[in-house]
């Protein structure tokens, strides 16, 4: 049956709404309150719901994202072509801890099925993770994963998995410069993730400039399970005081195959051990959850972000942590996330942050607007502006209680801003530093992004993506542009299978195909 036309204006104030139509609508396509289109609009393009003068504003999210170009009648079809994008706003000024959120009751009685950890913290997977301190050294530990998976991993069915932590920093670069500890702490937090159980093996070039002692000081390392299930610190297992490190360049390996062996032989000690783990029930407030968006279109912020928004509210009255990033897809809201931090100084770390990525990105001659993709404007999202007003929406509505700058590992409970690039792939890397164990993923356009580390439940915004990446999405928000499920079903789906994917009773799309991203290091410092 073909749907009748239909849009979606998100506020009473907005002069603009999207066509939700699949394929979008032609001229002369009129909606039920006698709006006639003025000429064809793509599904999730914006139309004017009343005449615009040229300098008149463009209202979305009852936000002004930005100014016509030329005059507008009513049924135009609105793109970045036809509107000025505004001008950043300041950080100046603005409101500190105003909004206090309404007391939600606690959310009790929800659990899943994790590996805790001798440090507290809780995993979803039960992952032996290799380190490596340099690039260089990539190659070698690929190849001896692969070996591992074939011929040892058999023996340990208790393991999940067995995964490279492979990277392009470690040497070539200023180590000493300021911003060097960025990606020197993100190496380092990757490799103490729930997900690894507390054992971390390394294999190191031996000439490179980040040497092992240097990523993991003495001390750094967590105590870890042994087979006992007793607590032990690993160097009373016989590893080395900074955990076990195979040298590729040390004297003892004559030839590619004993790198690969010590490889090998210094896993088996990790997955001896990781075998004799086990789950246990856990409390919901033990979910760690990174909430990202990437391939966002129109409908990103009308349907799969808002109900992750509700997820979020859900999981905080859990009393778990969550944690929203992307720093240029918030950064013209900013207004929003201040008037919502929990207190002046959880303000002044948005603010800072914000202030440090507008000095990187100017360093660089770029700003903001850099960020929006051809997928993103093909998918009706005319600038920057009108994609963070959807991007915020994942955060929900609870308050901010904590700020990370990026690599920084998370500490706290409640909802948690990590500030990070919002390239899918470094924010990704970023969040598994800083200790999720489960990842929420929204997509309008599509992609079969992934992390080895942690699972990727993938949100579709929209019903046809669904349909047509049926194996790739995990939940389908589509419906709730078509009024066939409302933001709270879906956000309530979401809560749900998460559980079910953290307690390991349900596996990703991504996960089944065992498709992965790189992880990408966020390097601000020099390279040499």
């Amino acid at each position: 049956m073909e749907q009748s036309p239909l849009y979606i204006r998100v506020h009473p104030q907005d002069n603009v709404a999207i066509v939700v139509n699949d394929g979008g609508l032609p001229e002369g396509a009129t909606f039920a309150d006698g709006l006639v289109l003025r000429e064809r609009v793509p599904q999730g393009h914006k139309v004017a719901l009343t005449d615009l003068a040229e300098g008149d504003e463009v209202i979305r999210y009852n936000v002004v994202i930005g100014y016509a170009l030329k005059n507008l009648p009513k049924g135009s079809w609105i793109n970045e072509h036809v509107i000025r994008m505004p001008s950043p706003p300041g950080l100046e000024g603005l409101p500190i801890a105003t909004v206090k959120p309404p007391e939600m009751p606690p959310l009790e009685g929800f659990t899943f099925e994790g590996y805790r950890n001798a440090d507290g913290t809780v995993g979803s997977r039960n992952i032996l993770a290799i380190t490596t301190t340099v690039q260089c050294v990539a190659d070698v530990v690929q190849h001896a994963v692969a070996r591992i998976k074939s011929e040892l991993l058999p023996r340990f069915p208790n393991v999940d998995d067995v995964v490279s932590l492979g990277h392009t920093y470690g040497c070539g670069v200023a180590i000493d410069a300021p911003d060097a500890m960025v990606p020197i702490r993100t190496v380092r937090n990757i490799s103490l993730n729930p997900n690894f159980g507390g054992e971390v093996m390394m294999v190191s070039l031996g000439c490179e400039k980040l040497q092992p002692e240097r990523l993991m000081p003495p001390g750094t390392i967590p105590i870890a399970t042994t087979a006992a299930d007793d607590v032990a610190d690993i160097g009373d297992s016989g590893a080395d005081a900074n955990g076990d490190v195979v040298v590729l360049q040390d004297e003892e390996h004559v030839g590619f195959q004993s790198m690969i062996e010590s490889i090998m032989k210094m896993a088996e000690h990790h997955l001896r051990r990781l075998n004799n783990r086990r789950r246990e029930t856990c409390p919901a407030s033990d979910l760690v959850i990174g909430v990202q968006c990437g391939g966002s279109d129109a409908f990103s912020g009308l349907t799969a972000n808002p109900a992750v928004g509700f997820a979020t509210d859900l999981l905080v009255r859990a009393g778990a942590t969550v944690m929203f990033s992307e720093v240029t897809e918030v950064r013209d809201g900013v207004d929003q996330l201040t008037s919502r931090a929990a207190n002046p100084d959880v303000a002044a770390a948005i603010i800072r942050e914000m202030q440090w990525y507008d000095d990187y990105l100017k360093r660089g001659s770029a700003d903001r607007s850099a960020n929006t993709t051809p997928g993103n404007k093909k998918g009706g999202l005319s600038n920057i502006v009108e994609k963070a007003m959807g991007s915020i929406i994942k955060s929900g509505n609870s308050a901010i209680s904590g700020v990370l700058s990026p690599g920084e590992k998370v500490r706290q409970k409640g909802l948690i801003y990590a500030a990070t690039p919002a390239s899918d792939f470094i924010c990704g890397t970023l969040q598994v530093a800083a200790g999720i164990n489960l990842h929420v993923f929204t997509t309008g356009r599509g992609t079969p992004y992934s992390l080895a580390e942690v699972p990727v439940i993938k949100v579709a915004t929209r019903s046809d993506l669904a349909r047509r990446w049926h194996d790739l999405m995990d939940i389908n928000a589509g419906t709730i542009a078509t009024g066939e499920s409302s933001i709270e079903d879906v956000g309530w789906e979401l809560f749900r299978l998460m559980l079910e994917v953290a307690s390991g009773r349900k596996q990703t799309c991504a996960e089944k195909l065992k498709l992965h991203n790189a992880l990408v290091l966020f390097n601000p410092a020099p390279v040499t």
